[in-house]
Formats: C-alpha cells, structure tokens, sequence
C-alpha cells in the first residue's frame, strides 16, 4: 500500500485531483491511500505519508517542507496536470519519486 498525501493551500481543489487519482490508481491495479489536506493540516499527516505532493500554487514552499520532513520525497504538482484534473499523470509522478 502506497500512502500519498497532496497538500495545497485549502484542500478542496486537490481533494477532487485526490479522487482522480484514486480511480487512475484502481485502474491499474496500484494499492494506494491518496488522499488531500490543507496547509494547515500538514504536520498532522505527513508522518503517514510514503511521498508528498504540493499543489502548484504553493510550490514555493517546497523546499521548507523538504528540509522540515527530510528523507520523504516531497514535489510540487506541474501546473499544467493540476488544472486538467490528470490524476493519471499526478499518480505516475508519486509512484516515480517512491522509486
């Protein structure tokens, strides 16, 4: 089981790209947690995660998330996916930072 936790400055937004993974992981047979909070939420679910996604209006603040959770591949989701809503793309993208 594959754990992925989006981040984004409310988490309403990301929640629905949540969702779009889920059903993109189900379709190719990845056993995955994907789900998506708030900032604020951030510290009290990081620890469960295997890889972070940061939603693109808060990229900035990935590298402060890398240094306060180090050791967890932590990156921002490309713009361009988090506006089509391509959770095949953004799944692709966590599974490929696990390694």
């Amino acid at each position: 089981m594959t754990n992925i936790l989006l981040i984004c400055s409310g988490g309403m937004s990301t929640s629905m790209l949540a969702e779009r993974m889920v059903a993109a992981a189900k379709a190719k047979g990845v056993e995955a947690k994907i789900w998506a909070v708030g900032e604020q939420a951030a510290d009290a679910n990081v620890g469960e995660a295997d890889v972070v996604l940061v939603g693109p209006q808060m990229r900035f603040k990935v590298p402060e998330l890398k240094a306060a959770y180090s050791g967890k591949p932590i990156d921002a989701i490309d713009m361009r996916d988090y506006g089509m809503m391509n959770g095949e793309v953004v799944l692709d993208k966590a599974l490929a930072l696990i390694g």
